[in-house]
């Protein structure tokens, strides 16, 4: 497996990895799918400031890690937001810690001090998977997720840099 920094050709196999999450489950908040285009206008806007990573397997992109900005005030600019998604068909591989393992270090590179993880619950193996990088729970918000016909309580984690 070879973890490297994202490159514009990644964003369709990014968003084949995202889309069932989004369609078929509660991980992932948003409700239409979403195009390589799209992704791909987004991570322009803000590539220079917010390192991504994906993890790929003879040239087959398996995984994604990105930071993105924790809310838009000036005051926030030391914390960055992280998220990770594996292609379902990968899971417990260790592809995900990787991905972290690699994005962790160049959040710090760029400065940030504190990184924030929400995870809609339950989740234990993104649980497990923060913690075991260090971070630790910092509280839940119950019932902020509406999908599929419920609320979601979203947890959020933190690591100080």
């Amino acid at each position: 497996m070879i973890v490297r920094v994202v490159e514009e050709r990644d964003f369709d196999a990014i968003a084949a990895i995202t889309n069932p999450y989004i369609l078929e489950t509660s991980i992932h908040f948003a409700s239409e799918p979403v195009s390589g285009d799209e992704l791909r206008d987004h991570w322009v806007e803000g590539r220079d400031r917010y390192p991504m990573f994906v993890a790929e397997v003879d040239g087959v992109v398996l995984g994604y890690a990105k930071s993105s900005s924790f809310r838009a005030r000036a005051a926030y600019a030391g914390t960055a937001e992280l998220g990770v998604y594996v292609d379902r068909r990968h899971h417990r591989r260790g592809i995900a810690r990787a991905l972290y393992e690699a994005l962790i270090p160049a959040c710090r590179e760029r400065g940030f001090v504190v990184l924030v993880a929400g995870v809609a619950l339950p989740n234990d193996a993104s649980v497990v998977l923060h913690e075991g990088l260090g971070f630790v729970p910092v509280g839940v918000f119950h019932r902020v997720g509406y999908k599929f016909g419920q609320f979601h309580d979203v947890g959020f984690w933190e690591l100080a840099l």
